[in-house]
Formats: structure tokens, C-alpha cells, sequence
């Protein structure tokens, strides 16, 4: 056997031994796997710091080094969440449905864990810490591929998660990591389908690109975001410039930054003036179409290629529409349905903005970096899935199950 193959007999192994595990263990578990977080704060630091210095002397940007950095905050701010994650109903034995058929058989059906998840990601170590956190109260047990940038972080962090788990008398390999980061052993990984249950990816969109053209395991998308703000005719202004300045600036390297602002032509000129100066002072560079840049010389002019990219920086690109209408229709267009908003007080274009867009979270007159596990009340979370099938938007525990039907007779036989 490779070293993947063991890895993943270890975690089917571990993955039986978890679903036999109550909400109790679990959660004990998890607490003591927050505590030990906090415990070993300095260590992870000083690991961290390598792999924080070792970027920036690769000239990796500013918004990418943003998302690699470890501080006792964040380290705390990720105990909280594995904390926050205990608070969670276990998803394990709930019944979604139950009935009795016309032979006299009942039927329940139930939730239960999906197995091993394969976790593969880039430069961004909480979600190590999420990954695991998440996987373990839903029952499984969790593979772990990180991105070299990382990998210091990463293997502090995992370690620290194993050691908590083999204190309570828990099986250690349901947190496993991969410390080869070649990505020979990546794509090795990604066809790993006799022991991996389902697929994870986050990061990019190339990336996932990448990840959902190699794998053999089935994937559960996640992660590119490149989400618009609509500026109706009928917004109020102040709290259009107020949600755009947040939904862009406060952590532009995330998914759920804004990246593209569409304004109707009826505001341009009053609004755009005001927007690009608010942005400019937060040192974002705007780059927009033929019409935003004959309201403001200064503005970049976009190219075809721009209205597509995720930019995870400190750029946004603008374009000015006739309607909602051509709205709806460049941002359906151009989305990796993820997060989209409205910025209007017309209930009518509300609700027809809502309706019409093709993503997995639509918001009226809000930031989309409300777009969270956190902020949706689920805890920490494995990801925002892109996608329609089995979960859709930000993926908490429940997600992370499938569901069996439980079948009790009497003898019946089919005739």
C-alpha cells in the first residue's frame, strides 16, 4: 500500500469508529480540541511565521498574506468557532421523514455520516481547524491537503487537533494531514475514490477548475467568488456607498468580497463620482466600462476578461446598465454563483432581482460578506458551495451527512 492508501484505510477506520460515538464524546472532544488550540498558541505562532515569512519574501500579496496569517487572536477566534460548533444539533440520527407503507413496513429516514471527507485547499490555515471541527461532529473523519504555503501552520495545527483527540481516547486518525505538498501527491489525492467519500476543494477558481478536471472522487464545489453589487436607480445612496466600501475592503482576499459593482445609468452620474473617490481612499484601484470612464477619466478601463475574474485584491471593476434587466443578465452571465446583492427601496425590484439570479445567496440592501457559517448561525463552516447538488451556500454539519433508510418488518415478504 502507498502511504495514501494507508491514510485512507486509517480514516475508513476511524469514520466506522465516530459513528459509534454520541453527541456527548463528540462534543467533549471538541471542546478539548479548542483548548488545546489556545494551549499551543506560541507554537503555532512560531510555525505560522515561517511560512508567513517565507511568502512574503516570494512577493505573495498583500490580501493572500492576509489570509495565511496566524495570530493569538485568529487562533482564538478559531477555538470559538470549534466551541460554536458543539452549540450545533448533531446532525447524526435525526429522522427527516418517517412512514408506514401499505404492506405494514416502517420506514424512517435518517441522517448519517457521508464517511471520509478529502479536504484540499490553498493557503488559508483556519480552515484546517474548520475542516475538522466540522467533519468530526458529523461523524466523519477528514483528509487534509493543504497548500505548500502553509504547510508549517498546517502541520502545528493538525497535530494539535490529533493530540486532543488521542487525550479524550479517540481515534487520532480521524484528523489526518498530507504533508507532501507535490502535486504529484495532490492529484494522487484526487483519485483516491476506494477510501475518499467526497471532495472538498477551496481555494480559487482555478484551482477548483483544476481540482474538478483531475479528480475521480466525486467534489463538492466551493469557494470562487466573483460576487456583484447592484446598484438599483431606486437605491438609497448613503447605504449603497456604505455596504459597497464593506463588501469590497474589509477582507478583500475572502470569497465572499465583492468584486464587480453594477450601477444603473439613472444614479451613475451622481453616485460613481463619490463611490470612486470613497474607494480610492481605501486604495482599491477601479477599473469599469466605456461609460464609467466618461463620468471619471481616472478609471482603468476593464477589458472582456475583467467582468470574469475573481480578483481576491484590492480592485473592483464597475459597469453602468439601462435597467435591472441588463443587470440580471451580465451578472447571470458572469457569476460563479456565490453571493449577489440589491441595493434598492423598490420592493418590486427586490423581488425580481432575488428570483432571477442564479446564485446561492441573494441579498437586498446587504453586504455579501455576510456570506458565512458564522454569520448564518452554523458555526464554523467547510466551505460555500457553488453548486446545486446535495448543498448549496455556506455548509455547516448538516451538509457534511447523507441519509439512510431504515426499514423495520414482520415477516413481510413481497408478493
Amino acid at each position: 500500500m502507498t502511504n495514501l492508501e494507508e491514510m485512507g484505510q486509517k480514516a475508513q477506520d476511524a469514520a466506522f469508529e465516530l459513528g459509534q460515538l454520541g453527541s456527548k464524546e463528540k462534543n467533549t472532544a471538541l471542546l478539548t480540541m479548542a483548548d488545546s488550540l489556545v494551549l499551543n498558541t506560541k507554537e503555532i505562532v512560531a510555525a505560522n511565521k515561517e511560512d508567513y515569512d517565507k511568502a512574503k519574501e516570494n512577493g505573495t500579496k498583500k490580501a493572500m498574506l492576509d489570509r495565511l496569517l496566524l495570530t493569538p487572536d485568529r487562533i482564538n477566534d478559531m477555538a470559538n468557532g470549534l466551541r460554536q460548533v458543539v452549540e450545533l444539533p448533531d446532525p447524526i440520527g435525526k429522522v427527516d421523514r418517517g412512514w408506514q407503507t401499505t404492506s405494514g413496513l416502517d420506514i424512517t429516514q435518517e441522517r448519517v455520516p457521508l464517511g471520509v471527507i478529502g479536504m484540499i485547499y490553498e493557503a488559508r490555515p483556519n480552515v484546517t481547524v474548520d475542516a475538522a471541527g466540522l467533519c468530526f461532529k458529523a461523524g466523519n473523519a477528514v483528509i487534509l491537503r493543504g497548500g505548500k504555503e502553509a504547510i508549517n501552520s498546517n502541520i502545528a495545527l493538525s497535530e494539535t487537533l490529533r493530540h486532543a483527540l488521542q487525550k479524550v481516547g479517540i481515534n487520532q486518525d480521524a484528523v489526518q494531514l498530507i504533508d507532501d505538498v507535490s502535486h504529484e501527491t495532490a492529484q494522487k489525492m484526487m483519485e483516491l475514490n476506494q477510501y475518499i467519500d467526497v471532495l472538498i476543494p477551496r481555494g480559487s477558481g482555478k484551482f477548483i477548475k483544476m481540482v474538478v478536471d483531475k479528480a475521480k472522487v466525486p467534489i463538492i464545489e466551493t469557494g470562487a467568488g466573483n460576487c456583484h453589487i447592484y446598484v438599483d436607480k431606486d437605491a438609497d445612496l448613503d447605504k449603497a456607498l456604505k455596504i459597497i466600501i464593506n463588501a469590497k475592503v474589509q477582507r478583500p482576499s475572502v470569497c465572499n468580497a465583492a468584486e464587480k459593482v453594477i450601477l444603473h445609468r439613472d444614479i451613475a452620474n451622481q453616485f460613481l463620482p463619490e463611490l470612486y473617490d470613497a474607494l480610492q481612499a481605501n486604495s482599491v484601484e477601479v477599473r469599469g466600462d466605456t461609460l464609467s470612464k466618461a463620468i471619471v477619466p481616472d478609471i482603468v478601463p476593464a477589458t472582456e476578461e475583467d467582468w470574469g475574474t475573481e480578483y481576491n485584491d484590492y480592485i473592483i471593476a464597475v459597469k453602468i446598465v439601462d435597467s435591472i434587466d441588463d443587470a440580471i443578465k451580465h451578472i447571470n452571465k458572469y457569476n460563479t454563483k456565490h453571493s449577489e446583492s440589491i441595493i434598492t427601496e423598490n420592493y418590486s425590484s427586490s423581488r425580481q432581482f432575488m428570483k432571477q439570479i442564479d446564485a446561492a445567496v441573494v441579498y437586498t440592501n446587504a453586504s455579501t460578506r455576510f456570506t458565512d457559517g458564522q454569520q448564518f448561525g452554523f458555526g464554523a463552516e467547510i466551505g460555500i458551495s457553488t453548486q446545486k447538488l446535495h448543498a448549496r451556500g455556506p455548509m455547516g454539519a448538516n451538509e457534511l451527512t447523507t441519509t439512510k433508510y431504515l426499514v423495520q418488518g414482520d415477516g413481510q415478504i413481497r408478493k
